[in-house]
Formats: C-alpha cells, sequence, structure tokens
C-alpha cells in the first residue's frame, strides 16, 4: 500500500496506526502547493480533493478521508484492537470521536493556517477550539486515552492534530490533562519512528 502524506499533516495519523500495527506501506510525499508527489506524479488524478491523507490499495483503488484510512488500517489487524469490532457499540463510541475530532478540532484549526484570516476569525476559531479541549481536558481526567485503557485510532487522530497548537500559537496550559496526554502519546515508539521519518531534519 501507498500512503500520500504531507508532513505533520493530518496524514501522520495513519502513518502512526501503520506503525503501531506493523504494516509494510510506502509512503509518498506531497507538495501542498503544487500537488505534485514526489516522484513527479500528479496528485489530483490520484485524489482529486487534493488534501492528504489518500491510501492506494494493492488492488490499485483509493481510499480518501483520514477517519476512513484510519479504520481501514486498523481492520487488517483486529488483534491489535485499535479499533472496536464492527457492528459494537463501542465501535460507535469511536466513530463518535473521530467525527468529534474531525468536525470540531480538525475543522476549526483550518482557518489558522492561512495569514489572510482576519483578527476577529483568529480569535473566533481559538475560542471554539479553547470550548472543545475543555471536554477533552475532562475526558482525559478519567481515563488515559480517549475511549478507555486501549489506545485507539482516535488517540492517534488526536495528538496529531492537537500538534497543530504548537503553530497557531494556542495556550494548552488550560488543559493539564490533554499536555499529559500528549506526552504520552509523544513517547510511544510508532509516533517518534513516523515523526523522525516525515521530519528527518528536526530529529
Amino acid at each position: 500500500m501507498k500512503l500520500y502524506y504531507i508532513p505533520s499533516a493530518c496524514s501522520l495519523s495513519p502513518h502512526i496506526i501503520a506503525n503501531e500495527l506493523g504494516l509494510p506501506i510506502e509512503l509518498v510525499k506531497v507538495d501542498s502547493k503544487t500537488k505534485r508527489t514526489e516522484h513527479g506524479e500528479d496528485y489530483l488524478a490520484i485524489n482529486p480533493k487534493g488534501y492528504v491523507p489518500a491510501l492506494r490499495l494493492d488492488d490499485g483503488r483509493v481510499l480518501t478521508e483520514g477517519p476512513a484510512v484510519a479504520q481501514y488500517l486498523a481492520d487488517l489487524k483486529p488483534q491489535a484492537q485499535l479499533a472496536p469490532a464492527n457492528g459494537s457499540m463501542a465501535r460507535y463510541r469511536l466513530q463518535e470521536m473521530l467525527g468529534y475530532i474531525n468536525s470540531e478540532l480538525h475543522q476549526g484549526y483550518l482557518p489558522l493556517f492561512y495569514p489572510e484570516t482576519s483578527d476577529d476569525v483568529r480569535a473566533g476559531r481559538m475560542a471554539h477550539l479553547r470550548k472543545h479541549y475543555e471536554l477533552i481536558d475532562a475526558t482525559l481526567g478519567f481515563t488515559p486515552f480517549l475511549l478507555g485503557e486501549q489506545f485507539s485510532i482516535c488517540d492517534a487522530y488526536l495528538f496529531v492534530v492537537t500538534r497543530w497548537s504548537a503553530f497557531v500559537n494556542l495556550d494548552l496550559s488550560p488543559f493539564p490533562n490533554l499536555q499529559a496526554f500528549q506526552e504520552r502519546i509523544a513517547a510511544r515508539p510508532a509516533v517518534q519512528a513516523a515523526l523522525r521519518r516525515e521530519q528527518p531534519a528536526a530529529a
């Protein structure tokens, strides 16, 4: 399989998951501006949506959208328990959390990456993120991971999205449980390996 990625983007999440599972996967870097891969391919011909991640399966089909890619990878090795069994209430809770991270945190950050975003919009997005991190922080006050005692794909997604706080100067000090979570996830060997691979100069 091939995972198309941009360093530190949300594609880092399925990269981490592949590492956690020990799945053989080829990483293909995408230039966010030119929409060309490191091999000179037109990324829009691979994924017309234009953003990452995209996962090219062994049979040539391409799967997009981070939560879908993450669940697909987890289901390849269900014994690793990175996602609960399909059809179970626990699986729906996982999808509930993936949707929450995607809609309220992931999308909340996006306007903050554009210099043309107005100060009013920027302040509104910051307030939005702080509001939703309050809920996440409260959850992490009771359990080490979002769904309890077991690391799952939604923990990888939260970790990756929350790393963006450093790029937009969002202060996370009011959320000690979240900060401790970030440190725990960052210490996982699969995470460290993914970060080294995507950011070799910073390793």
